[in-house]
């Protein structure tokens, strides 16, 4: 996991996005409504990043240290935007959270929260499906309502966690966090 620092590593990240919103959008599945989204993973000061193997691709995020959100208290590691390239296994989920976790912990913040899009009850499939894997992996759902754009959201909560020899998974060349300006990066 690293940082993109270049022109050319923040236009592949952007052209993941649109693939995966087609991918969505293919299947009848929610994409954000009010953002341009691959817009902002080509902004440099997003200071997005993204989960490389060897040197493709495979996910990116915009990470940001949150003071809260409007449905959560406390500071916390926000991860907005968070695309996979699609058709790609469970473990990149998996390990992002890992990665999430050990961040949140090694930059003294107690929590990593993120929202998925979910037009519908969180009851309702495919929503259901998804959010099952994530409480799997140890997220927690602390419900929906409207997300940082507008679109309804489920809200997700994981606990920090240092996690020792978690870099023979995954490595970190993140920049820490900084705070994220309000008109940036929900998910």
């Amino acid at each position: 996991m690293r940082t993109l620092r270049t022109d050319a590593e923040r236009a592949e990240a952007a052209a993941l996005v649109q693939d995966r919103q087609r991918w969505l959008t293919l299947r009848g599945l929610p994409v954000p409504a009010q953002a341009d989204v691959p817009a902002l993973f080509r902004d440099p000061q997003t200071n997005p990043a993204g989960l490389f193997e060897d040197g493709k691709l495979l996910a990116c995020m915009i990470p940001a240290r949150d003071p809260g959100l409007s449905w959560g208290e406390g500071p916390c590691l926000r991860l907005g935007r968070v695309h996979t390239l699609p058709d790609q296994p469970e473990d990149i989920t998996r390990l992002i959270t890992l990665w999430a976790s050990d961040l949140a912990a090694r930059q003294n913040l107690p929590l990593v929260r993120a929202e998925v899009l979910a037009r519908h009850a969180l009851q309702a499939e495919p929503i259901a499906a998804l959010l099952r894997r994530l409480t799997d992996m140890g997220w927690d759902i602390r419900g929906s309502g409207p997300g940082r754009e507008g679109d309804r959201g489920a809200r997700l909560e994981l606990t920090a966690e240092r996690r020792n020899g978690l870099s023979a998974l995954i490595g970190c060349r993140v920049h820490a966090p900084e705070m994220a300006p309000d008109d940036r990066g929900g998910t």
